[in-house]
């Protein structure tokens, strides 16, 4: 499982000059982020940073090594997932995790983060609510565990992903909507 570790490798093809889109505009059932991000797959291990703004009809997420070189570009128009990593490879596919799965190594579930950063639940597919913010709060669903380390002003901005041997640690530095 190396992959995590020759796409940071091969960051320097999206280099410091990756961003996102037209930050700032409206975002109908949105927000965006960033932050810092850890990712722990069986003996491998990496951070860096995260980029992302998300709508209700697309997403642009951009990961990058912690000295801001391209790592990971995904993005979702509807239901159609793209990434491109840091050597310019382009992997498409109709879900995110087969897609960080084959391209990084590692299963990022796009779909129910965009809920779990929000601290709640994906609508119509089954979950278990533990705690409540501030005060131990965790989501279970889809095979993952969320739980909240730190919430400011009612948003979450330390939490942890795990699921079969992959931990993610995400720290959000600035939220926006």
């Amino acid at each position: 499982m190396f992959r995590l570790a020759l796409a940071i490798a091969a960051a320097a093809a999206l280099g410091a000059c990756a961003s996102l889109p037209e930050a700032g505009r409206p975002l109908p059932g949105g927000f965006e982020l960033s932050g810092r991000v850890a990712v722990r797959h069986g003996k491998d291990a990496a951070s860096g940073r995260i980029f992302w703004r998300h709508s209700d009809d697309s997403d642009e997420l951009l990961i990058t090594s912690p000295i801001g070189q391209g790592i990971a570009r995904i993005s979702r128009e509807r239901d159609q997932f793209r990434l491109v990593t840091g050597d310019n490879k382009e992997y498409r596919a109709r879900d995110a995790e087969s897609l960080t799965e084959q391209a990084l190594g590692w299963r990022l579930p796009l779909v129910g983060l965009s809920d779990w950063v929000q601290a709640r639940a994906s609508p119509e597919r089954p979950a278990e609510v533990v705690g409540r913010a501030g005060d131990g709060l965790e989501i279970r669903q889809d095979g993952w565990r969320v739980a909240y380390d730190e919430f400011r002003e009612g948003r979450p901005f330390r939490l942890r992903l795990s699921r079969e041997g992959i931990e993610i640690r995400l720290i959000v530095d600035q939220w926006a909507n």
